[in-house]
């Protein structure tokens, strides 16, 4: 079995190289970087520049499965070159992944294209499942960062909709946080927090945070390559978001740490802008539910947050 990974040379390509390697799979992973064997040889690196074709799509070639992850990080201030840079490194990825498939003698039978659940709306009164979820954007008190990163999102899925490739079946990943414990991810930025007695309340503490832990992330992967009745948008978040109020509670109380200092939101703007990134990370209510995995038969090895925090936290240590 093959696998190949473009953009997988983050943290959440490394997770799937890391456990599609321990099962026997041939991973290639696509880099814009300089090819670099890091990994003890159980997956190679090949470059690619994520928008000309070059010698990189022959590895589609007999692919089994492609797993696109490739777009600038959103951890940043959404500067015009910042939001560029964000939109064109999704889109245009995407569909140079998309015309290599179609040009493929021999395509991936499955391609999974990285989306995000940040593409629903800003909401309170109900989760967003597949089928009934509202796709954000319209809310009249959404601020303008909030609006883009949803023009992200629905152009970077038009990109993949758009691509002829007939013989392989497409799902999109509306992924939510993956939380592992390994340096330089989400986890790990939340945990430092808490280290230092700042993990409060953000805002008032309502919004909804979804999570997914890293582990059924994988196996979600997995599941979708393995069924084929499974196309189109799935959500990847554990079936139980909470308010951040209730989530960091969970977080500080798996770490031992009995203090949390509350961030008001003036606070949280000017924290923003000293560590170079945006309040939509943790301001924007994200209450999502994985429907369509739970209705093909997945069961989540981590469904609630203070058992998975708990987990992350004893191997964080």
């Amino acid at each position: 079995m093959k696998l190949v990974l473009p953009g997988g040379s983050g943290q959440v390509g490394t997770l799937l190289a890391r456990a599609f390697c321990a099962e026997g799979y041939d991973v290639v992973v696509l880099s814009r970087g300089a090819p670099v064997d890091a990994t003890g040889g159980r997956w190679r690196t090949v470059p690619w520049n994520a928008v000309d074709p070059g010698p990189w799509t022959a590895e589609l070639e007999n692919a089994d499965a492609v797993v696109n992850l490739a777009g600038r990080s959103v951890n940043c201030r959404y500067t015009r070159a910042n939001r560029q840079a964000m939109l064109h490194s999704r889109v245009l990825s995407t569909r140079a992944v998309g015309a290599a498939i179609a040009a493929a003698r021999r395509p991936p039978r499955v391609w999974l294209q990285m989306s995000t659940a940040t593409i629903y709306a800003h909401r309170f009164d109900a989760p967003n499942d597949e089928e009934s979820g509202v796709i954000g954007g319209s809310e009249p008190d959404a601020p303008d960062t909030w609006r883009f990163s949803i023009e992200v999102a629905t152009a970077w899925e038009r990109a993949c909709d758009d691509a002829p490739t007939p013989r392989t079946r497409k799902v999109k990943l509306r992924a939510a946080m993956v939380m592992s414990p390994d340096r330089g991810g989400i986890f790990d930025t939340l945990l430092g927090l808490v280290r230092r007695g700042l993990g409060g309340r953000a805002g008032d503490g309502r919004q909804y945070v979804s999570w997914i832990h890293g582990e059924d992330f994988v196996r979600a992967v997995r599941w979708l390559i393995e069924h084929d009745g499974l196309a189109g948008a799935v959500n990847l978040a554990a079936p139980n978001p909470l308010p951040f109020d209730g989530f960091m509670r969970a977080l500080r109380q798996a770490r031992g740490v009995r203090v949390g200092l509350p961030a008001s939101r003036w606070l949280l703007e000017a924290g923003a802008l000293l560590m170079r990134t945006e309040t939509e990370l943790v301001l924007k209510s994200r209450r999502v539910v994985p429907a369509r995995l739970l209705g093909s038969g997945f069961e989540f090895r981590h469904p609630a947050w203070p058992e998975a925090a708990r987990e992350l936290c004893s191997r964080a240590r």
